[in-house]
């Protein structure tokens, strides 16, 4: 009888050490991400938290908000998050700073813009000429929306301030409820809100500014050079997460992808969300692999100089780290 007792107790005990193990793997760490602004435009990181990559790779996922890529730097430089979704001409201001141990990008998500131009009036057939002697909300000076859509306009043969009225005093996240309360005769915006506003009469699709502006590194994820010395497989990981989402993206169909997203936009329908996966898919806005490219990057810095935005080059080495996003993609295949 005893030995029953002692095997049996032996055999809870194993057992308890089994689940305390089993546990212990499951066990999630905890990353803070923040993100310029909420977009379908970052379908494919949304898809990575939906879909489980990022568990996958150990860790939970807090997307924080900034609501434009300054705020998202800053809070990257108070590490207030461990990573942070923007515009890479953020981090070349800090550059130009003189900032020495500034955050690096590990990684692209868009490779173009992903705005759209908002009309008060439908628009059977835009031509770039009818802002003349018009008005534009267009973002904060030296953003990625702002700078392109001024080499847009110039490209089209007008001159911002000139033939154009831009209107840049309106923070990023309200610039919708500014042309909803009467402000400006046209706004840029990005999805699902674009859509949104010409389902309810709020204003019309005129344009796709990213397929105006060509091809540029948009948005990109950086983190400090903390993680980057002291825990780089967290920067692996992340980033292994971001490349198997973005391989997904292409492979699944719109349908899929709109299930993916759907947790983050509870104010969209999958049909909506669908129909912009679908166009930001069939203007080729979304990267299939993290890896930043020179020309892209060179683009970006040309974009810059053209709205006096570059104090000074700055070298691809410098900014962007491709290491780990180049380990992911031959991990991944």
């Amino acid at each position: 009888m005893k030995r029953i007792v002692a095997l049996f107790v032996a055999v809870l005990f194993a057992g308890t050490l089994l689940c305390g193990c089993a546990s212990h793997k499951t066990e999630l760490r905890h990353v803070v991400l923040n993100e310029v602004t909420r977009s379908v435009f970052y379908a494919p990181l949304y898809a990575a938290v939906s879909r489980g990559f990022f568990e996958d790779e150990g860790l939970e996922l807090e997307i924080v908000t900034g609501g434009g890529s300054d705020a998202s730097m800053t809070a990257l430089l108070a590490h207030e998050a461990d990573f942070a979704l923007m515009g890479p001409e953020t981090g070349v201001y800090v550059v130009n700073e003189g900032k020495k141990d500034h955050p690096m990008v590990i990684g692209q998500l868009t490779k173009r813009d992903g705005s759209f131009l908002i009309s008060r009036e439908p628009v059977e057939e835009f031509s770039w000429e009818q802002l003349r002697g018009k008005s534009v909300i267009a973002g904060r000076v030296g953003g990625m929306p702002y700078m392109t859509l001024m080499w847009v306009l110039d490209k089209n043969g007008l001159t911002p301030g000139t033939d154009v009225e831009i209107e840049t005093g309106i923070q990023f996240n309200l610039m919708g409820g500014a042309f909803e309360g009467g402000t400006g005769d046209y706004v840029t915006l990005f999805e699902p809100t674009a859509t949104a506003f010409q389902k309810n009469g709020s204003g019309y699709i005129a344009a796709n500014i990213g397929l105006e502006s060509g091809e540029v590194p948009y948005t990109a994820f950086m983190t400090t050079p903390e993680v980057l010395k002291d825990d780089p497989e967290l920067a692996a990981a992340f980033i292994r997460a971001i490349a198997r989402a973005q391989k997904w993206v292409w492979e699944a169909d719109d349908a899929e992808i709109a299930e993916a997203m759907a947790p983050f936009f509870p104010d969209s329908s999958e049909e909506e969300l669908a129909a912009v996966a679908r166009s930001y898919r069939e203007t080729d806005s979304w990267m299939k692999t993290p890896v930043m490219t020179e020309d892209a990057f060179s683009r970006l810095l040309e974009i810059m100089d053209f709205n006096g935005e570059l104090t000074a080059p700055v070298e691809f080495d410098e900014l962007v780290d491709n290491s780990f996003a180049e380990a992911a993609v031959k991990e991944i295949g």
